[in-house]
């Protein structure tokens, strides 16, 4: 059985390859049948029904790519999330990912296709389904793809919508991931408002735009969600463990509002006031947002002795135990990370979001920022989860003194093992 995996998995990989090929043919094909005239606000609006499912497949991607380093490495991330033992790996995940890539290109050639020879009514209808299809299979209630996985991620939506509860790990991680993917959110509630008001595969864009378009103040209300979220999941947390970290971690998703606020309010002002007032006010909460989740970030969220204060480096390397022996990749962590938080509050500035190839670039950009910053957050989570279980410090050096040479080394024997079905 084992040997026939990687035949398998290589069919099934060039399947997928070949599909997507013809998907991206039809496409092209169809674009050159359209009006030049509307061609780039017709590119505007697929852009706006499928890349936040597509951004969703791309995270469940990167996803599937961080448990596999857990798993090759050995590092217990099942036991941080409190995983049941049948939990999916990095195999499973990859399936979905596949799955979802494959209904979001195929719904939009789709869309395309039909629009382009005249099928509007047909083509209206692609995005529908594709949205409507999506939470229904979530929630489908039956012993099939992967139930328990699907409930436990719905329940943890819940317990972050409504945190009345003890904060779990994976509850504030998934709202975190959440903050991430704050525009594709945003860019779901626009594209249901549009698809509500029967606007989708028409040439109402002007219409359309006044009544679901960028300067509505549902856009920042919905960017603030996972913002509101980890918020008050860090109120939650003070209250459980009177720990007055969890009111700084607070303030730093505070600084959020301000920004994504104040930058709505260009499109409800007098340009006059705007560039004179809030402009300036505006960059001075992006600085203080960016600054302040960089700090937080290194030295708490990965606990890097890189910094003890926002402008005092020191000398000490780094911490003493590390899941990667080779100090660089945290060094490019921190360097990386600092430039994408600043980048980041491009994506939450509705006066800044003009051209949607940019916004889709920094959004995906954000996405890779957060599958890097899972690495560290996790790392350290089962760095503390194993001192608070060992009672020496050689427990904790086994589990965190893994060079990156063994997890290449050990990827064929990890790719080749048990999958294990929910």
């Amino acid at each position: 059985m084992k040997g026939n995996a990687p035949s398998t998995w290589g069919m099934q990989a060039i399947s997928f390859a070949v599909w997507i090929l013809i998907c991206l043919k039809v496409a092209y094909e169809s674009l050159t049948l359209m009006n030049v005239t509307t061609l780039d606000k017709f590119l505007y609006e697929v852009y706006l029904y499928y890349n936040p499912v597509f951004l969703m497949s791309a995270m469940v991607w990167l996803w599937g790519v961080d448990v596999w380093v857990f798993l090759t490495a050995r590092f217990p991330y099942a036991r941080v999330f409190e995983l049941d033992p049948n939990h999916i790996t990095h195999h499973e995940i990859w399936k979905i990912a596949t799955w979802m890539t494959v209904a979001v290109i195929t719904s939009m050639t789709a869309y395309l296709y039909l629009y382009s020879h005249g099928m509007v009514s047909m083509a209206a209808s692609q995005p529908v389904l594709l949205y409507v299809t999506v939470p229904l299979v979530l929630g489908l209630p039956l012993d099939m793809f992967y139930m328990n996985t699907r409930f436990f991620f719905l329940k943890t939506l819940v317990r972050l919508t409504f945190p009345v509860q003890p904060i779990t790990f994976a509850d504030f991680f998934v709202a975190d991931v959440l903050t991430s993917m704050a525009k594709v959110l945003s860019d779901v509630e626009r594209s249901v408002c549009r698809m509500y008001h029967r606007q989708v595969a028409t040439v109402a864009w002007l219409t359309a735009k006044d009544t679901c378009g960028g300067h509505s103040m549902y856009i920042p209300i919905v960017l603030a969600y996972p913002y509101l979220s980890r918020l008050l999941q860090c109120l939650r947390q003070y209250h459980d463990t009177k720990d007055k970290t969890c009111l700084f971690n607070a303030l730093k998703y505070t600084t959020t509002f301000p920004v994504i606020f104040l930058s709505a309010l260009k499109y409800h002002v007098e340009l006059q006031f705007w560039f004179s007032t809030l402009c300036p006010l505006w960059v001075l909460c992006a600085i203080l947002n960016s600054g302040y989740s960089f700090w937080w970030d290194v030295t708490k969220d990965w606990d890097l002795g890189w910094m003890k204060g926002p402008w005092k480096p020191v000398k000490q390397s780094l911490r003493p135990t590390l899941m990667f022996n080779r100090p660089w990749v945290y060094y490019w962590a921190i360097g990386s990370n600092m430039v994408l938080r600043a980048a980041w509050t491009y994506k939450l500035s509705a006066h800044l979001r003009h051209n949607f190839k940019t916004v889709f670039l920094f959004s995906f950009l954000e996405m890779l920022r957060r599958f890097q910053w899972i690495f560290f957050r996790v790392e350290v989570a089962a760095l503390r989860l194993s001192s608070n279980t060992s009672s020496s410090s050689s427990s904790l050096s086994r589990v965190t003194s893994i060079p990156l040479k063994d997890i290449v080394s050990e990827t064929e024997h990890l790719l080749s093992g048990s999958n294990h079905n929910v």
